[in-house]
């Protein structure tokens, strides 16, 4: 599932949606899994929060931001609805759980 703001406000509605034609649909948000989808991997929105204000500070205190320079997230997080998983009859492979940092019951 693409990732912008549209599809944030409506990730409840696009889950319900993947489940009724039985899609395993992935995002890059962890909400996204919260709201039913069956896995997302990306970083934290939390985290995408606290860096921004980083870059906030840095141009209030005085930083062209221009001159900033551009990263990329250091830690991505991989969650599994499992719920939605046995909806959807699947079976989630004993290594991939393992790997996973967060599964949803």
């Amino acid at each position: 599932m693409f990732d912008d703001a549209f599809f944030i406000t409506e990730r409840q509605r696009l889950a319900a949606l993947a489940t009724r034609f039985h899609l395993p649909a992935i995002a890059g948000h962890r909400e996204y899994a919260n709201a039913g989808l069956l896995f997302s991997y990306g970083e934290l929105i939390s985290d995408q929060f606290r860096r921004s204000a980083f870059y906030v500070d840095r141009v209030f205190k005085g930083a062209k931001a221009g001159d900033l320079p551009v990263e990329q997230p250091t830690r991505y997080y991989l969650v599994i609805n499992r719920k939605t998983a046995d909806t959807l009859g699947l079976t989630i492979p004993r290594d991939l759980l393992l790997r996973t940092d967060e599964v949803i019951q």
